[in-house]
Formats: C-alpha cells, structure tokens, sequence
C-alpha cells in the first residue's frame, strides 16, 4: 500500500490491529513519508524507558522531555544521510565501521573524518569507531586544561594566585559544572564576581569618607541601633500615653497598669508572668511627659532599657535624670544616616571577604587573565562539539530502530522475543510472573485511567535496599486466578538490570483474568461474603460477651459480691419457649421449602436433571462468563501508557492467547516420591468401591422416588404382572 502516493509500504496485523512494517534501511529512509495517522504512538516521554538516557535526549531536540513525530522522522532523515546502507541500522550495533560513513555526503564527510581523528589520537589501528572510544576521547579530552565548554576550573589556570581567585569566585558567585564533571567558573561568574568586589569596596568607602555622620558611636553603632530596635516602639508606645493623660486627665489611670490589673496575676509565680508584665506601660504615665532614666522601669523591660541606656543614653545625654520625647525623637534620628548607608549596600556576595581583600583583588586587577584562560577554552569548542557529534551518531545508529520498533509498530511487544521499552521487569507473586509491569510516575492520575484498560491490574510499591531507591510499578495480570493475591502481599520484582527489589501490593484494579476465573467469581464473593459476615457476627458477640463480663465483675467488686451472684436471674420458660417456637417455625419453613424443592427436582425426567443443574449453574455464573469474555476481547494498554505521558495513536490489544504470554503461572510436574509428613489416603480400590456405593445408592433413590410412569425401566415382579395382564387380555380378546 502506498502512503501519500509515494513509497510501497508493507503492513501486517500485530496484536489485532493492522500496522505498517519497518523492516529496513528504505522503510526508514522514508519514514517521513508515512501518514502520521498510521503510527501506533505520537510522542511518548524521555523517562521510564529502557533506552539510553543519552540516546533519548539526542533525538528530543527541543527537551520537553518528550519524543514527538516531527523528532524521530528528523533524526531518520539525519542518519540516512550520513550510512551508507540504512540497513546497517537494525544490527543495533555499539560501533560503527569506517567505510559505513557516507562521505559523498558533506556531514557524512565531516563526522568520518572527526571519527578517524579521535582513533588516532587514542594511537588506535581499527577500521570503525565505538561508543568506548568516544566515551575515552571524552574522558581524556575532559581531564585537559581546556576542553571547549568555556568553563575553567583551578586546573585550567597556572598560577596559584589564579587558581585562588577561582576558588573565590566559586565560593561567592557561584558555579557550572565543567565538561570534567568539576565546578567550575564561565565569563558571566568572573565578570558578576569583580563587579561585586567594585560595588562592595565603593560602598565600604562611602562609609568611611563620611564616618563621623554614618557612624555616631563609632565602631559600636550597628549593636547600639540593635538596641534602639529592642525597645523603640515600648518607649514610642510610653510617650504617646503621657500625651494622652494631658489631652484628657479622666483617663490617666485606664493608660496606666492598674492595681487591679496586678492584682489578678498576684496569686501566681510572678516569674512566670513575664510575657503579660512586658504588656504593662514601660513606667507609670505622667502628664510631665518625660521618662526617667534610672528608676520606675517596668521590670520585664529592665534589662532591655539597661541595654538602650548604656549603648545610646548615657553617652548622648550624661547624667541626665530623665529624657523627654524630643531628646527621645533626636536619639532616634542620629541612626537615619547609618540606616541610609546600610540601605544602600552592594556587592554582598563578596561581603564576606572582607573590605582588606576585596581591595586586594582589585587592586592586583587580575580579571582580563581569567577571561583569557575561558577564551583559550571556547576555541576547542567545535573539538568537543565534533566528538559530541560523532557520540550522537553512534548512540542513534545502535538505538533508533529499537525506538522505532516501540514507537511506530509496537513489534517489540507483541514479538515475543524482547521486552518493550516500557516493561519495567518482571513481578513474581502467587506462583506467578508477571512480565506487563510499568512504571508509575503520577499514581493518581494512572489509578483514574486504569479501570478504562480493562485488565486486572496490582500497583506495587517497590524498595531496592542496595540502592537506596524506591520506585512504584503497575502489574498486570493476564492469566490464571486471583489467587490469593490481596492488598498487602509481598513479592520480589526484578528490573531489567535483574536488579531485585521488594514489592508489596498496595491497590487493586479488579477486572477479569479468564473466563475460567469468571466462571468461579460469583461463588468466590459469596464465600466471602459470607466469611465475611460471619466473622463480624463473632466478632460482636465476643466483644458483647467480654463487655457483659466485664461490667458484670465491675457491679459485683462495688456490691460486695460475687460474679456468678452478679449474673445469676431468674430461668423465664416463657422466653425460652417463645424462641424455640420461632426457631421451630424457621427450621419449618426451611424444610418445607428444601422438600417442594427436592419434590420438583426429582419430579423431573433424569435425563432432564443434569440439564436443570447446568441450566442453574449458567443462570449464576453466566453473567460473569459473558461479561469476562466480552472485556477480555477488549483488553487495551493505551490508558495505562497513555496515563505515564505516552500520546498512543491506536489500540493496543491484549486477547486471551497473548496475554497468556505476558503471565505465567506455576506447574509442577507430577511427584512420584512418597512424602513422609503427608495425609494418610485412602487406597485407590477403596475409594473406587466407596464411588460406586454411592452412585448405586443415588441411582436406588433416585428410581424409588420417581413415579413408575417416570421410570427409564422395570423389572422383577412387575415385569411379570404386565407380561399376565397382557396374556390375559388377549385370551379375553380370543375368547
């Protein structure tokens, strides 16, 4: 079939639906030809495949973090101009063979060339180029002074008074991990980092030209503004009541701490009452309007005021017996030109230095030797980029097809042969393993979409104790039982690295597994349920008999006597009459309907009994059968990838026969060796002998108590009454 009237594509059915074949390198070549409606998926996430890391980035070219149509068809059309033979790209190989490289073409031509420049400068004779050998040139190019990445580390620099300065610059501004995997420096770091010891140095001078205003108590300012700060707003607070008892003398006493308001803390440990002393006014308010300085303060202030009075007061005003508000306000503004100062500080970065270095640094002016050494790095830049290139090419030569195969067919899934890229590993649980486990990233939002796939499904929370890591998985089970699976259940899955991690089930999507489990389900819940209810109902009745028991042994300890007195009352033969009569009455019921019961069932003809039981056994478990057969047939794993960021473009089936592949159950061989700690049995003779005792048994019932009319047979006396009857009717005839 051809797509958009251009190349002959190839299709087959795969998993139920019919899907385009890429088989070779032309497939591959065309791919950008092929209507996107026909790909199995559209993008699908960089995360949780089982692809290099690496490889996925390269083909996410704009790094979304995720891999869309226009991406892969880009890179198909890049690698198919740069090989020879496209063919070469499904052996998934690690290296690449020289004369692989299609060198008519000019990017083909380049990368050739780089790839036989990295063989040389790593001494060796091979005619092709591996991802070791560009992990090597890596390595080694990346251990060099330069390495292209404009980065410079205190390896790159000489001079000991270099490499200090970027140590400095790191510690202050920060830093980029270099190509090396070190912390390093770039031009933006060194430029931030002397800009800041300019702006940090100007502003330690301003401070210094203008010192007797910024700094009023000397070298002692910022802890006598820490001070002024403690208690600024308590002293603000004591002037604003004074003014307020002038203004009106009636309220003096509600502006000032009552002794009634002491009074209701007096009975309690004062020392406690701090934080609702510190409430009270600073000292008593008065309509002078001024605040002694060395009696009268409130003591939960005492030591704060102490503070205030040593670093500020008493060199502003010695001696002084009290301040007002005005000496107040001018103690306060003496800091404005302080704060001003500190308001306007820059270069904090580098404040940790210290004025003397940061002067130094400047003054030593050694910043146009750093931007050298990043200059000298940027010129190996197209070197590190052209190993990069040849990386590129040789992690999409040996995974694009794989992609491809787990991208626009699927074949990787429903093949058989390998895992996908979304299988996680393998789960083993309930003598089963299960091979369908993904990995879940948003568990709400993958339990929301779930239940739309069909499938019976265990989420897992997975810890790997070597690691230190923790993952959760979604399993599922396409074949066999439920078992005796349950929230809760330990199992033990194995990554793709085989890799062993804990799992333990913490959520269940019930669906259907087979028929044959559909078929027992009804009978299973109500097994339960009946489990179910009658634990419940002993469960009360224990608690109820423990709960009497115990308040019955409480009553007699407070009377005075003893348990079976407390407990003993009076036999009522009504009541016990009463309820043996109901149950006599129940016990009836139930009889006379199991009698009507047996009573129609054995009226019946016995050919037509085996088909009474199935008929009822249809009528019960045929619901579920039907319902099993119908989801099992529509089975789909879209919602669950689509739920991990996977865009899928069509169905992505999973019928009985496959999904026997994906589960496997146990199946032990048949022991022949006697096991000592076993169950006596009974020997086979007996057992045939006691099978058909009992079915004689029921076949002598079953004959006695149909009517004779509804007999298969007869025999004995009555055989020989009708043989009479009819002779003795033909004589009469004859007579």
């Amino acid at each position: 079939m051809k797509s958009n009237g251009k190349y002959d594509w190839k299709f087959s059915t795969i998993g139920g639906v019919t899907r385009v074949n890429i088989e070779n390198g032309q497939d591959i070549a065309h791919l950008g030809e092929l209507d996107q409606k026909m790909w199995t998926a559209l993008s699908c996430p960089t995360n949780g495949l089982a692809i290099d890391q690496k490889t996925l980035n390269y083909i996410d070219s704009n790094g979304d973090g995720k891999i869309h149509v226009n991406e892969v068809v880009a890179i198909s059309q890049w690698l198919v101009s740069i090989i020879k033979n496209p063919d070469l790209l499904f052996n998934n190989d690690s290296f690449i063979p020289l004369e692989a490289f299609n060198i008519e073409n000019a990017e083909g031509k380049r990368l050739h060339d780089i790839a036989q420049q990295i063989l040389r400068n790593l001494e060796s004779t091979k005619d092709s180029i591996s991802i070791t050998d560009v992990s090597d040139s890596m390595a080694i190019f990346a251990k060099t002074r330069f390495n292209g990445d404009g980065v410079i580390v205190e390896r790159t620099a000489d001079d000991a008074a270099l490499q200090n300065l970027i140590t400095l610059c790191k510690n202050t501004i920060g830093s980029v991990t270099d190509r090396s995997g070190e912390p390093g420096v770039n031009a933006a770091h060194i430029e931030s980092f002397f800009g800041a010891l300019a702006d940090f140095t100007a502003w330690k001078e301003a401070g210094e030209n203008d010192k007797d205003n910024i700094f009023p108590f000397g070298d002692n300012t910022a802890n006598a503004l820490a001070a002024l700060n403690t208690i600024k707003d308590k002293i603000d607070d004591y002037f604003m009541r004074c003014k307020l008892s002038v203004f009106n003398n009636d309220c003096a006493s509600v502006l000032d701490v009552t002794a009634a308001r002491i009074s209701e803390i007096s009975d309690r440990n004062l020392t406690d009452c701090n934080d609702e002393i510190a409430k009270y006014p600073i000292a008593h308010v008065n309509t002078d309007i001024r605040l002694k300085l060395n009696n009268g303060i409130n003591p939960a202030w005492a030591g704060a005021f102490s503070n205030l009075k040593k670093n500020i007061l008493d060199i502003l005003f010695p001696n002084a017996e009290y301040i007002t508000e005005e000496q107040w306000i001018n103690a306060k503004n003496i800091f404005n030109p302080y704060i001003a100062w500190m308001g306007a500080k820059k270069g904090t970065q580098v404040e940790g230095l210290g004025y003397d270095t940061a002067k130094k640094i400047l003054e030593e002016n050694r910043k146009a030797e750093l931007l050298e050494l990043v200059a000298k790095d940027k010129t190996l830049e197209s070197v590190s980029n052209d190993i990069d290139s040849v990386g590129k090419l040789l992690y999409l030569y040996r995974d694009f097809t794989t992609l491809l195969k787990n991208f626009v067919t699927f074949s990787d899934f429903y093949s058989g042969k390998k895992k996908a890229v979304f299988q996680a590993g393998t789960l083993f649980i309930d003598q089963r393993s299960c091979d369908l486990c993904i990995r879940v990233f948003d568990a709400g939002k993958h339990n929301a979409m779930a239940s739309l796939s069909g499938m019976y499904i265990l989420y897992c929370d997975c810890t790997c104790k070597s690691k230190n890591a923790t993952m959760a998985i979604a399993a599922v089970v396409t074949d066999g039982d439920i078992g005796n699976i349950k929230v809760g259940k330990n199992g033990i899955f194995y990554d793709r690295d085989g890799l062993d991690w804990d799992a333990t089930v913490t959520k269940i999507i019930d669906n259907p597994i087979s028929v044959r489990q559909a078929f027992w389900s009804p009978y299973r819940k109500l097994a339960n349920f009946i489990e179910e209810q009658t634990n419940k109902f002993a469960s009360e009745k224990d608690s109820k008999v423990l709960s009497n028991a115990t308040t019955n042994i409480s009553n007699a300890s407070v009377t005075g006597g003893t348990p079976e007195a407390a407990k003993a009352q009076p036999f009522d033969m009504s009541k016990f009459l009463g309820l043996f009569a109901v149950i006599g009455m129940a016990l009836g019921t139930i009889g006379t309907f199991l009698v009507q019961l047996a009573t129609g069932f054995l009226s019946l003809s016995w050919w037509q009994m085996p088909l009474i039981i199935i008929a009822i056994l249809l009528i019960i478990s045929g619901p579920a059968m039907l319902k099993a057969a119908m989801m099992l047939r529509k089975r789909n794993l879209s919602p669950l990838l689509n739920a991990n960021g996977w865009a899928i473009n069509a169905k992505l089936l999973i019928n009985v026969r496959f999904g026997q592949t994906l589960t496997s159950v146990v199946k032990f061989p048949i022991v022949r060796t006697k096991d000592p700690f076993a169950e006596k049995k009974m020997p086979v003779w007996k057992k045939l002998l006691l099978w058909l005792v009992l079915i004689c048994g029921v076949a002598c019932a079953v004959y006695f108590i149909l009517p004779e009319e509804k007999r298969p047979f007869s025999f004995g006396k009555d055989d020989a009454i009708e043989n009479t009857i009819e002779i003795t009717e033909t004589e009469n005839i004859t007579e």
